[in-house]
């Protein structure tokens, strides 16, 4: 019987951790393919916009009903579905020839990365009863880790030749995308925890709505993926406008970002079971915010203190799911849902404020000349990324606070 839990827990293992490589390669594989799908579909730079809007509707329209699939046809089942939707949608986005196609393609696979989101979360919930903290950054490291190796792998494929042609963007997400059918065999052979029934009554959304820890964990978790999105959108950005970096220096800063970023995950993961969830992120909120703002104000001397704001960065996700999942126990599907959706539509707005800072101040004419009220619109952008951080360590400590009152403290 032994041997037997130990086997199922290692498929399952290979499920979550496969899971979140896979989640991270086809999230990040559409950076090479972005500048040739444009070209060969003659899209404007809005038609761009309106496919990756599309997409992130796709994901949070995923997020919204996926919880509610488990709890209607299993886990399991809906993880089958998961991964063969998405290895689907790589053959659909080969066939893609028109702009409409294309979206209907991208659609579909943005829908599947949403129920893969959900999904991993609740199944890692449902199995790291134990060292929550830990396995949840382990997990999250594959994420980083495919997020990492992605854009490197699609631009090779899209440079193989086939019959003396280039397989372009369309092949290399049929090659890529054909990796999602791989985890339905550890999907397939194993057996998938049931939720914990906790001695309090099962949480509803209603319920949820109505908890302000719930609400500040939303708030919390908005301005950490403000901050990891943000870095990773603006950092290559705010280098060559505001400090003059060539693109090769700049993007270097960023991958020495994402490396910080994994090795947070894969170390401190132990660190986060042993001090406390809340307050290990109050500690790396914090220190992100800090080692971001400083070389705004200190220039070129100290910059690497922008990649080094990985390591506070890194583990902040994974670290609230932990407590997400220990303080609602009877009902983790449900918090996670609501999270996640949540954050997902926050994340958007503060990102797209990010945006609108920078042309704003940029308008002012702060500068003697339009660079130089650039260079100052892009540090107020990313002045806004580290007041993010700071601020998810403040709505950290009041769901820390409350904890502390109640006498549960995570």
């Amino acid at each position: 019987m032994t041997v037997k839990k130990n086997r199922n827990y290692y498929l399952l293992l290979i499920v979550i951790f496969g899971g979140f490589l896979i989640f991270g390669m086809s999230e990040n594989i559409k950076g090479p393919a972005l500048p040739d799908i444009q070209s060969d579909l003659a899209l404007s730079e809005g038609m761009l916009g309106v496919l990756l809007a599309i997409n992130s509707f796709a994901f949070l329209l995923a997020c919204s009903y996926t919880s509610w699939l488990i709890n209607k046809i299993g886990a399991k089942l809906t993880s089958v579905i998961t991964f063969v939707t998405m290895g689907l949608s790589g053959v659909l986005i080969y066939f893609s020839t028109t702009f409409t196609s294309l979206v209907g393609a991208y659609f579909i696979l943005y829908l599947g990365n949403g129920m893969l989101e959900i999904a991993l979360a609740i199944i890692a919930a449902r199995l790291f009863t134990k060292n929550t903290g830990t396995m949840l950054n382990l997990s999250h490291f594959f994420y980083g880790l495919g997020s990492t190796v992605a854009p490197i792998m699609a631009a090779r494929v899209m440079g193989w030749e086939f019959s003396g042609n280039l397989l372009g963007w369309n092949g290399m997400y049929f090659v890529m995308m054909l990796l999602c059918f791989l985890p339905v065999i550890p999907v397939l052979m194993s057996k998938y925890p049931k939720e914990q029934e906790g001695t309090e009554d099962r949480i509803s959304v209603n319920k949820l709505a109505k908890d302000p820890i719930a609400w500040f964990i939303v708030l919390a978790l908005t301005m950490g993926i403000t901050v990891e999105f943000g870095i990773a959108a603006w950092l290559v950005n705010y280098l060559m406008n505001a400090s003059n970096w060539s693109l090769q220096d700049a993007s270097g800063m960023l991958s020495i970002f994402f490396f910080t970023f994994m090795l947070a995950r894969l170390l401190f993961g132990p660190i986060t079971d042993k001090l406390g969830y809340a307050m290990s992120i109050i500690i790396f909120s914090l220190l992100a915010g800090i080692l971001s703002i400083i070389p705004i104000f200190t220039g070129d001397k100290y910059a690497i203190l922008f990649a080094l704001a990985g390591f506070g960065v890194g583990p902040i996700y994974p670290t609230m799911m932990a407590l997400l999942a220990k303080k609602y126990t009877s009902g983790t599907d449900t918090a996670i849902t609501f999270t996640v959706t949540l954050i997902g539509i926050g994340g958007v707005i503060t990102n797209l404020l990010i945006g609108f800072i920078i042309e704003w101040v940029t308008n002012l004419s702060l500068g003697a000349t339009y660079t130089e009220s650039n260079q100052i619109g892009m540090q107020a952008g990313y002045l806004f990324i580290g007041i993010c951080s700071i601020l998810g360590a403040l709505f950290t400590y009041e769901i820390h606070r409350r904890l502390k009152k109640a006498g549960n403290v995570l």
